[in-house]
């Protein structure tokens, strides 16, 4: 009995450390690299070209996973993502559109 409880706490800690390594933050490091990146972006004009609408925080607290509400951070080593920004949309791994208002943040 004790032997099958064991087991069952082991898959539900492994179950639970996967989703929280998985669910990062939008805390994002703007490299000047294309090779350092781990996404390329491009910046639309346009909200309807957008992959994602990016709501910039001055809180690193308000970055919530895939939410579109991005923390830029001084530090490499603090990053979930290192982005780099290229000029090209053809170039692009997600085209962007950077809002002023932090409820129209999120993928489209």
């Amino acid at each position: 009995m004790k032997t099958k409880i064991l087991i069952i706490f082991l898959a539900v800690f492994s179950v639970s450390l996967f989703v929280s390594s998985t669910a990062s933050s939008q805390v994002v490091y703007i490299t000047s690299y294309k090779s350092d990146a781990d996404k390329i972006i491009y910046v639309s004009e346009y909200k309807s070209d957008a992959d994602m609408v990016v709501y910039e925080t001055e809180y690193k607290s308000d970055a919530k996973p895939y939410s579109g509400i991005w923390y830029f951070t001084k530090y490499k080593s603090d990053a979930d993502w290192k982005i780099y920004f290229t000029k090209y949309k053809s170039d692009a791994d997600i085209v962007v559109y950077f809002t002023k208002y932090k409820s129209d943040a999120g993928w489209r």
